[in-house]
């Protein structure tokens, strides 16, 4: 009973009944966001995840910018027919250096979270311009003219520098080394000594032409670097060998 009165103190006083709400989504914001300020705690760490080197990174704004995340998710979820099709679901870690996330909340298209190593550059370009021609069902817009878009190289660095303040772990050396990490992963072995980028963003970097035009790092260059990247980080093998040893032991 008393309760009850309680409650109409609060439906009778508008002035109790709004701080009352304030304190209640003051607790529900605080359990949300706190644990976000303590990712170690929420996001177990993965071999082998490293940040987007700056070609990658460019081709990751690309991806936004273009709102490709409307249509393609990068979230593959622990269901049977998902796993069986587009392979090991997804892991925190996995998205620990995108900012924002690209989980999405919609498929019109395949999702796009293990498509890295799945088909060559010449098919990403070709499916780019006219998605149709490898795609004939495809209701995806054209995007050729990332051909004739080159990369601004002059404020790569400072793409870096944001990153960083945000806790992406990119280094001195590696803002510093921006630009050219970028000509270099887009032209690749033999026309360019890559070990400095190899050195710093470690042996699993696909460093070559990827759309085929060598005079020029075009902005197909970036997205394509960027899709055949997603996937490809994380040491699934070993993984998935501990979740097996984790099985046994329960």
């Amino acid at each position: 009973m008393s309760f009850m009165n309680k409650h109409e103190f609060l439906e009778k006083n508008s002035l109790a009944l709004l701080i009352g709400i304030i304190v209640v989504v003051l607790i529900g914001g605080l359990v949300e966001i706190i644990p976000l300020f303590r990712k170690e705690t929420v996001v177990e760490p993965v071999q082998g995840m490293r940040p987007y080197t700056p070609l990658e990174l460019a081709g990751y704004n690309i991806y936004v910018r273009e709102g490709c995340y409307n249509c393609h998710s990068q979230q593959v979820r622990p269901l049977r027919d998902e796993v069986a099709r587009y392979g090991h679901y997804s892991l925190a870690a996995e998205s620990m250096y995108d900012h924002p996330f690209q989980w999405g909340s919609k498929r019109t298209g395949p999702d796009l979270a293990r498509v890295g190593g799945k088909y060559s550059d010449a098919w990403h370009v070709a499916h780019l311009i006219e998605p149709r021609d490898v795609v004939p069902e495809s209701i995806m817009p054209s995007y050729g003219f990332l051909m004739n878009r080159g990369i601004r190289f002059f404020d790569m660095d400072k793409h870096l520098k944001t990153q960083a303040m945000i806790g992406v772990p990119y280094t001195e050396d590696m803002i510093k080394n921006a630009e050219s990490d970028t000509i270099t992963q887009a032209t690749g072995e033999p026309r360019k000594d890559t070990s400095g980028l190899m050195e710093r963003y470690g042996e699993k970097v696909n460093a070559r032409d990827f759309d085929g035009q060598p005079h020029m790092v075009s902005e197909m260059d970036a997205l394509v670097a960027y899709l055949q990247v997603l996937g490809t980080l994380a040491d699934i093998e070993l993984i998935g060998v501990a979740e097996q040893a984790q099985e046994k032991e329960e």
